[in-house]
């Protein structure tokens, strides 16, 4: 995940290049007479490369704007949280400064996506990024309990 603009701008400068890597290569594994089967089968583990670092590109960009994923029981918090901090361009620094600790502090949880922190610690993060989180609560009940 990328979690910062320096991060960004290195991610979009090595997509280029990498972009352009596999132009070039395709090109020349084309000169060699390799056949499209041939080609593929080359070019795929580096086209895979390629298209994950895409997908973390365009994934900062939409936090950028400001679009989330959903969340479903809580699978995925931490993540939001690092989306919301993006989202706001908000710095690591910045995050700590306002939750009082240190910036290790923030870093080491952004890169644990926030694993077991306390309800009250999100809480403060939350409040640290001026975020209001609604939720909606839908139960499921079992088909048993359903019939009535």
């Amino acid at each position: 995940m990328i979690r910062n603009e320096a991060e960004y701008q290195e991610a979009s400068v090595r997509l280029a290049e990498e972009r352009q890597r596999l132009a070039d290569h395709r090109a020349r594994l084309k000169e060699a007479g390799l056949g499209d089967e041939e080609i593929k089968r080359v070019i795929d583990p580096m086209e895979s490369f390629h298209l994950q670092l895409k997908e973390e590109v365009e994934s900062y960009e939409r936090l950028k704007r400001g679009e989330f994923e959903e969340l479903e029981n809580f699978r995925g918090f931490g993540h939001l949280l690092i989306s919301l901090r993006i989202a706001q361009g908000m710095s690591q620094r910045e995050l700590a400064r306002r939750l009082n600790v240190h910036e290790s502090q923030v870093s080491r949880d952004e890169r644990n996506e926030y694993f077991g922190i306390t309800l009250e610690r999100a809480v403060k993060i939350l409040d640290a990024l001026n975020v209001r989180l609604h939720t909606k609560v839908e139960i499921e009940w079992p088909r048993e309990m359903a019939i009535a």
